[in-house]
């Protein structure tokens, strides 16, 4: 059993992704699918658990965003928050509400709880220079700043944060700011906030993390907080000068809106609030059609935030690791009424395929991506992902291992055991389950480790060590190929059908215990085998067990759980990344520089240039010359040389037949002692590079360009 008997019920949260834009596959494996295996767990185990995500669509990323696309803040939250939300959902993430901040309870509650702290005076009203920009006549948020990182060096950190090196930072850090709005360089100017004074909560930070989480919070995550403390904490702003927010709620404050990493974690408190309310009036708009916690009250949501008999864990990525771990749990602590986490089991980042994911940058996989190439397979991406998970330290999803766990694990292993199972008890017992006989020493030997499988994978989950418990999990697909490979029941159906329907009853038993025990990590494949089975609901407790499936119970339609994946789908998907990255690095690229127009002219003046078509028949390059091309002509009229600028551009043996368009009737001019009788024309593009003017097809040399 997980934790002690004092643990009523659970609230589990994944980070609120921004509304800004789609998320990527490493967001999924930082915060989403951990949290839903650990969830699922919890939920086969029947404890009570409550499992809340949300958009998050306030803070500077979202009008940042309406203004690359030329749109308004609140369609872009409307937008994202159905793109995240359902693409989370069709990959199996089974939280009980998904909820909004820009819902009118969320800014209730984050008001609420402002003026809670306020009102106790734990806040400090401050007057402070902040940047200023001049040109767009406002106040810059963080995320309005950018400037080269202290830490890293990286020339476009934001005002919060460095997204190369996660460095956590505060404006006044970066070197050279500069305005999003303006691009021109900020000043400093007094503005009035209010601060939550960090470092009054050292010494209990000091005693919540670095003494009772020392053994049980993860090295990662342990570490990074221990390195805040150690550094010192410093008072943090809670109020932002901004137009999209939630407004302070105070008298003297108009213009001022609640910091984004003040009212963001709120939004789960918010989230439960209205997953209980919608229960209790019957009417679900956020929270998951499943969602089931019987006869509940409005505020029976206090009881997952307010009873200490209740464990909260915090699911995040790295970057959110100290908003998670510091300030979120000093609000909750410094208000007196609600809990602080008992862990924040962080991931590190993911790259791919040998790079940091980025969607800026164009080189990730976004959900919808995947989900659109590979409607099918939502559980071998998230089989792909949880055995790879950056739990502390970075790791990397490519294509090809992608390929290499669906083919040779999924398929080759789970798959083969599943299928060879089902058939052979489809050919040889009406696909009905055998009874089974008196057990041989490799029975009784199986029947132990199937016993052992679920509290293995247990202890590996209630660690937040999900690696290791999916490891586990496909470690009890591979105990079932191996003891079918071992007993040979398609040699024996010749002599001995008794020992085969025994040999059949335990594959059998141990597919029912997989179609349980891989719940959380493969929702979709539990439920096909548990269809594919017959086999009703049960709780993680009733497996270890080879009585799950009684002799004679008929079982459903065999089909195969996973497909091999071939390289040309690999491939197809190497591709289609790369040419992703080009066009994004093509977009992001700022416009070449044309040259300005030269003086006016009449037609008349463009009348008096002959410009004619002719053909090289001869080059050669100029000695003491990195530029002129000698390049002997058929005019069509005579055969003249012309001495042309292009050398660093052409060969003079690529020039040969080559047609070119020329001024026929250039007055000749001598340079380095010969005599050019014309000028070829070309174009120069904004890197310089020259390109020859010539006609589409060939035409007779002499041919007037009108």
């Amino acid at each position: 059993m997980p934790d002690s008997p004092e643990i009523k019920r659970y609230t589990v949260t994944s980070a609120l992704p921004y509304a800004n834009g789609p998320k990527h596959i490493g967001h999924l494996a930082g915060a989403y699918i951990p949290a839903d295996v650990y969830v699922r767990f919890l939920r086969l185990l029947k404890k009570n658990v409550v499992f809340v995500c949300g958009s998050d669509e306030h803070g500077t990323a979202i009008p940042n965003q309406a203004l690359k696309e030329n749109t308004t803040a609140q369609q872009i939250i409307d937008k994202y928050h159905v793109l995240i939300r359902d693409c989370l959902y069709k990959l199996g993430i089974s939280f009980d509400v998904y909820h909004r901040t820009s819902e009118t309870l969320h800014h209730q509650t984050s008001q609420e709880f402002f003026l809670a702290l306020f009102n106790k005076g734990l806040l400090t009203e401050e007057t402070s220079e902040q940047y200023f920009d001049q040109e767009a006549n406002a106040f810059l948020a963080d995320r309005y700043i950018v400037g080269t990182c202290p830490r890293c060096g990286n020339p476009n950190a934001y005002g919060d944060q460095c997204e190369r090196c996660g460095s956590t930072l505060s404006p006044r850090e970066l070197i050279n700011p500069r305005s999003t709005l303006s691009g021109s360089p900020p000043v400093l100017r007094p503005t009035k906030h209010w601060f939550l004074p960090l470092q009054d909560y050292e010494p209990w930070l000091r005693e919540w993390i670095l003494k009772s989480h020392a053994d049980d919070w993860k090295t990662n995550v342990y570490g990074q907080c221990k390195s805040w403390i150690d550094a010192g904490l410093l008072p943090r702003a809670m109020t932002r000068d901004l137009d999209w927010g939630i407004k302070v709620p105070l008298p003297d404050a108009e213009g001022k809106v609640l910091y984004v990493w003040f009212d963001a974690p709120i939004g789960y408190i918010s989230a439960t609030r209205a997953l209980f309310q919608e229960l209790s009036d019957g009417k679900k708009k956020y929270s998951s059609p499943q969602s089931d916690f019987g006869k509940v009250k409005v505020d029976d949501w206090k009881k997952y935030w307010q009873d200490k008999d209740t464990k909260l864990v915090h699911f995040v990525g790295k970057d959110n690791i100290v908003f998670h771990c510091i300030i979120f749990p000093v609000m909750l602590h410094a208000s007196q009424q609600f809990i602080v986490p008992d862990n924040v089991p962080a991931n590190e980042f993911m790259n791919l395929e040998g790079d940091k994911m980025s969607t800026s940058r164009g080189w990730s996989i976004e959900m919808h991506e995947y989900i659109e190439d590979f409607p099918d397979k939502p559980d071998v991406l998230r089989y792909a992902l949880l055995t790879n998970l950056p739990e502390t330290k970075d790791s990397e999803f490519t294509w090809k291992d992608f390929q290499s766990k669906n083919n040779n694990e999924l398929v080759a292993i789970f798959g083969n055991f599943v299928n060879r199972a089902l058939v052979l008890t489809q050919n040889y017992f009406e696909n009905k389950v055998p009874p089974r006989g008196v057990l041989t020493p490799v029975d009784e030997k199986v029947v132990k480790e199937v016993k052992e499988f679920p509290g293995r994978i247990a202890a590996s989950i209630e660690a937040y060590r999900f690696r290791e418990a999916t490891a586990l999990m496909i470690d009890l697909a591979r105990t079932g190929n191996k003891y079918l490979a071992e007993t040979e029941p398609w040699k024996l159906a010749k002599t001995d059908m008794i020992r085969v329907g025994t040999i059949l009853n335990l594959a059998l038993q141990i597919s029912a215990n997989l179609a349980v025990l891989t719940e959380p990590f493969l929702p979709f494949t539990s439920r096909k085998l548990k269809s594919m089975l017959a086999l009703p609901d049960l709780g993680w407790n009733e497996t270890g067990s080879v009585d799950l499936l009684p002799a004679g119970h008929a079982l459903g339609h065999a089909s195969l759980l996973f497909e091999k994946i071939e390289d040309s789908v690999i491939e197809s998907q190497i591709k289609k990344l790369n040419i992703k990255k080009m066009e994004v690095e093509r977009a992001s690229q700022p416009p070449k520089a044309v040259k300005p127009l030269k003086p006016e002219v009449t037609i008349d003046d463009f009348s008096k240039l002959d410009i004619r078509i002719g053909k090289v028949i001869a080059a050669e390059k100029m000695e003491k010359s990195n530029k002129l091309l000698k390049l002997t002509i058929n005019s069509g009229l005579d055969t003249r040389i012309i001495l042309s600028g292009i050398a660093q551009h052409y060969t003079a043996e690529e020039m040969v037949g080559k047609q070119v368009t020329f001024i026929a009737n250039l007055a000749p001019r001598k340079m380095m002692g010969v005599e050019s009788q014309g000028m070829i024309l070309s174009a120069e593009d904004g890197d310089g590079k020259l390109k020859l003017l010539q006609p589409l097809g060939d035409v007779e040399p002499g041919s007037a360009v009108n």
